[in-house]
């Protein structure tokens, strides 16, 4: 989508602009939309020629949600999994042993669903770590630029590297696993720290800035311990050149907290600390097994997490330590995860969830979350996470025109009490009736305008039957690792870290 947008006035909104300190009480005014910007807010403000003037009376407009963190490649795989942890899930999800790649058709449809679903949903940006087993191909990762592109949506795109070998990362491993199946977990030669930055290079110069500036290439190693201190500061550096996040998993389980341990003697987090990749560029997904040293050096780096609460919780990963980040300085963004670990594109879910888990275990109210830090999670703060807090995530003169426009007149908003409130107790995204990106309407009242969805639908119920059922070949194939990593997370949980999630 590349079109010229047009002019687009919003009149008598109730606008909740989420900047700080007054912008985050709702207040009508009228905002216009030009050239992909927010043009002007404010009260009866003029209307210029050839512009589509939207009546606002009874809505409220917000700026678009931002999803942190997610993973296209999940897309197919809704609600496949459940009771599994994370450690036995990638078995499955991930599939180490595996045949041929995605086809590269339904590659580009699986990343355009991803899009499609989370712009129902009001997401107007989103961070895809995509991964593509071991390919690092341009020509395949311009499939997925171009899927997002036809969509509509802000995006950061980033294809996920490691470069250790899985019982190298995985504590107990070598010890656990009988030599048969150790040698089906070898894979040959990882790609190197020459061939990644080369492959990263190529794709900034092919990609990066697509879209006037819509479409991003990030950075992101996969997870400090599934890569070498030489892999983790070349894709720092990367990032630092090119101004993008360095977004990267830390200590999502418990094994990941003695792997730490086991393997550097110390947390993931200070080993990152230590070799000089934690700073205003550093996106740290989930971040759960994390103490409070490293919540100190966190907030000293400037390094910001993205919160998956519902990914977390479907995973039986922990309780991250939310308020004891945000006290330190710490941005913290909202993400989905991947649909088959979430099994869902609604931020709003996470919004609601992120605002109530953390009620529990006897900590006082006065430290619960409350809706505002939430809902700044799912726009501000969460722009942040992805180096785009200058461009989208409030509704300021000068910033994209990318926002949600919803209906007040129903059943989430009546009675009316509070609206912010609201918002993250009661809204599910059924109140949206028109998402706008750069300043072009890409949904209308549940319709996409940028993609033929039905189009999408009939050829996918063609062709994804085959894949599924392909896939569950796979499945059973490494099914024979399962009780061997089932026994790795029970090492790990009876390990004494000193710390409990």
């Amino acid at each position: 989508m590349t079109t010229a947008s047009k002019s687009i006035l919003i009149q008598g909104a109730e606008v909740l602009a989420m900047t700080r300190p007054d912008g985050e009480r709702p207040v009508r005014a009228d905002v216009l939309l030009q050239d992909g910007k927010i043009a002007a807010i404010g009260t009866g403000l003029a209307v210029p020629a050839s512009c589509e003037v939207i009546a606002g009376h009874g809505k409220l407009l917000m700026p678009g949600l931002v999803n942190a963190h997610t993973h296209s490649s999940e897309t197919f795989f809704k609600g496949r999994y459940e009771q599994m942890p994370l450690e036995t899930w990638l078995l499955y999800a991930y599939t180490y042993i595996s045949g041929a790649p995605i086809p590269d058709r339904l590659l580009y449809l699986r990343t355009l669903l991803l899009a499609m679903q989370s712009l129902k949903n009001g997401v107007t940006t989103l961070c895809d770590d995509f991964f593509d087993p071991m390919a690092h191909s341009t020509e395949r990762l311009g499939i997925v630029f171009q899927a997002y592109r036809d969509a509509g949506i802000r995006v950061n795109v980033s294809s996920a590297v490691l470069d250790t070998p899985v019982l190298d990362s995985t504590p107990f491993g070598h010890e656990i696993f009988p030599e048969h199946l150790r040698n089906q977990l070898t894979f040959g030669a990882p790609t190197t720290v020459a061939d990644y930055t080369a492959y990263c290079q190529e794709a900034f110069r092919q990609f990066h800035g697509q879209a006037d500036g819509r479409l991003r290439f990030a950075i992101t190693p996969s997870a400090p311990q599934r890569c070498t201190t030489g892999m983790l500061q070349a894709c720092h550096a990367l990032a630092v050149e090119h101004g993008v996040p360095l977004h990267t998993h830390l200590l999502e389980t418990k094994v990941q907290a003695v792997a730490g341990q086991m393997f550097y003697g110390k947390t993931l987090l200070a080993h990152m600390h230590d070799i000089g990749v934690l700073d205003r560029h550093t996106t740290l997904a989930h971040a759960i097994w994390i103490t409070d040293d490293d919540i100190a050096r966190m907030g000293e780096a400037g390094c910001s997490v993205v919160h998956n609460p519902l990914s977390n919780l479907k995973l039986g990963s922990g309780l991250a330590p939310i308020r004891k980040l945000l006290d330190a300085g710490v941005a913290i963004g909202l993400g989905t995860d991947g649909l088959s670990s979430n099994d869902s594109a609604r931020v709003f879910d996470l919004v609601r969830f992120a605002t109530l888990m953390h009620n529990t275990g006897g900590t006082p109210p006065a430290q619960w979350l409350s809706a505002i830090e939430t809902l700044r999670m799912a726009t501000i703060d969460g722009a942040r996470t992805a180096m785009l807090d200058g461009v989208t995530g409030s509704l300021e003169v000068g910033k994209a025109a990318d926002l949600v426009m919803l209906d007040l007149d129903n059943d989430n908003f009546r009675p009316r009490n509070d609206i912010v409130r609201q918002l993250a107790y009661c809204e599910n995204g059924s109140s949206i009736e028109l998402v706008v990106v750069a300043g072009h309407v890409v949904c209308r009242n549940g319709q996409l305008a940028t993609v033929r969805e039905n189009d999408v639908w009939g050829e996918l119920n063609q062709l994804l039957p085959a894949y599924l059922e392909e896939h569950g070949r796979w499945e059973i194939a490494n099914r024979v690792f399962e009780p061997c990593f089932s026994e790795v997370i029970r090492r790990c949980k009876a390990t004494d870290i000193g710390l409990q999630r």
